[in-house]
């Protein structure tokens, strides 16, 4: 890396809006969630593709490494694929911290900017638990799915009941195909009218098909 490295410290802050366009660049399309809760824990950020969610824990040069390994085991069961993003001062023993198939991305300052460099590229993670990724979607994305499966609304039954209904019988290419799309067009700003129409479609009674009503 070129150009003239500093030694300031970089925080959370100073690495985030810098780090998505980065992946932006190496990804392409990508939708960011951030500070999703992630069983116990709390993933710094969601990230999605068209075929594969990434978590992503991010350990800038003000952070230590002491809730990490809780971190690494939520992260492991919820996302296809994980990646921890380091400033410079943790490059050196992220390895001995997290499992060989996350990714490491490490950040620096140059020139006054971060600058991000890939030290090693996530791989499929081994531990991923559908029933918990899955748990990603709002009930309204889950009804949709149920929609566009052409299976019963389940008026009245928890939100677990139909993860699982979904699970058990939609293929899992056309299941987290569906899911992934849905994250792409979640939309925060339209969630409470969603929620809404949603509760006062459950008080009217179901067709005779017992599928969702539009």
């Amino acid at each position: 890396m070129a150009g003239n490295t500093t030694k300031q410290i970089l925080k959370d802050k100073d690495i985030r809006e810098p780090l998505f366009f980065f992946l932006e660049s190496r990804y392409g399309k990508i939708r960011i969630l951030e500070e999703k809760v992630t069983g116990r824990s709390r993933a710094d950020v969601v990230m999605i593709t068209p075929s594969v969610l990434y978590g992503i824990e991010i350990k800038s040069d003000a952070d230590t490494y002491v809730r990490l390994e809780a971190q690494v085991r939520y992260y492991d069961l919820y996302y296809d694929r994980n990646i921890v993003v380091v400033g410079s001062s943790h490059a050196a023993h992220i390895r001995e911290h997290v499992p060989e198939w996350w990714g490491i991305i490490s950040v620096e300052l140059i020139d006054g900017e971060p600058d991000f460099y890939v030290i090693r590229e996530a791989d499929r993670n081994p531990k991923t638990d559908a029933a918990r990724k899955i748990t990603i979607l709002w009930r309204t994305e889950l009804n949709r799915l149920l929609l566009a499966n052409r299976l019963p609304a389940y008026r009245g039954k928890s939100k677990r009941f139909v993860q699982q209904k979904l699970l058990a019988m939609v293929p899992d290419e056309i299941l987290w195909r569906d899911v992934t799309e849905e994250l792409f067009e979640r939309d925060y700003n339209t969630i409470e009218a969603e929620i809404e129409a949603y509760r006062r479609r459950k008080k009217r009674p179901e067709s005779k098909t017992g599928m969702l009503r539009m």
